[in-house]
């Protein structure tokens, strides 16, 4: 039976999160997974050896930290300052760091300028998260006509049901979603896809309306509407994870 350690290893200061499995296995393997890092070694190995594998699989990690630097955005996000130019998608956003006394965070997008005002009492870490959050907040909203139309587009193409709702959420655990009742739910991380894949989500979603399973007729309704798109699967397999604010 496979024992698994939870850990962190460090890259210049910031901290990655790992899992450790030991398992029936003869050789080491590493890898590296959407929201952590992985090492897979035999389960009998005595406390040298396993110090050396672990020490190995700091060095490797270290190596494509290092030489790749589209895993930082993965594991770390992007950061933002005072003045950065942000693009989403088409558009491109300045954006306007002020710190105030209020203990709230507050965001408003007006000609392209993106001002947030930031609690100077916020820690570091959460500020960032905060700010995350209220960018993809005012530029989900900037974009939501944009969104709603295609939505109502395509859905008129080819399944023409009923829509409630059509929302956007910076959501990290799907691309999409749709409820029985007609509520079209998008990631706002779907802004830094092509428009192609954009399209494919949607219509995922509103394959949903007929279909609320993955079944054979499911995917038929899929496929109808967008032949080609495994492409787009394919696409958000391998940069979904650089898609985020």
């Amino acid at each position: 039976m496979a024992r698994l350690q939870r850990t962190y290893l460090s890259f210049e200061g910031k901290q990655i999160p790992a899992k450790i499995y030991k398992e029936n296995r003869k050789n080491v393997r590493a890898s590296i997974g959407k929201r952590t890092v992985i090492l897979r070694m035999p389960i009998f190995v005595n406390g040298e050896e396993e110090q050396k594998h672990l020490h190995w699989f700091n060095a490797w990690v270290q190596k494509q930290f290092a030489k790749d630097t589209s895993l930082h955005v993965r594991f770390f996000g992007k950061g933002y300052n005072d003045g950065d130019l942000i693009q989403v998608g088409d558009r491109q956003y300045h954006l306007n760091i002020r710190f105030t006394d209020r203990k709230t965070h507050q965001a408003k997008l007006s000609n392209g300028i993106i001002t947030l005002w930031l609690s100077k009492t916020d820690t570091e870490a959460h500020l960032q998260k905060a700010i995350k959050h209220l960018i993809s907040r005012v530029v989900g909203q900037d974009y939501k006509p944009y969104i709603v139309r295609r939505v109502n587009e395509l859905n008129n193409l080819y399944f023409q049901k009923s829509i409630k709702s059509v929302n956007l959420k910076y959501n990290h655990t799907n691309w999409g979603s749709c409820s029985s009742e007609g509520n079209v739910n998008l990631s706002t991380r779907l802004l830094f896809a092509p428009e192609a894949v954009v399209d494919y989500v949607i219509i995922h979603e509103l394959a949903h309306l007929i279909e609320l399973n993955h079944s054979e007729r499911f995917w038929k309704l899929v496929e109808d509407a967008m032949p080609e798109y495994k492409r787009a699967e394919k696409w958000l397999s391998k940069n979904g994870a650089l898609c985020q604010f």
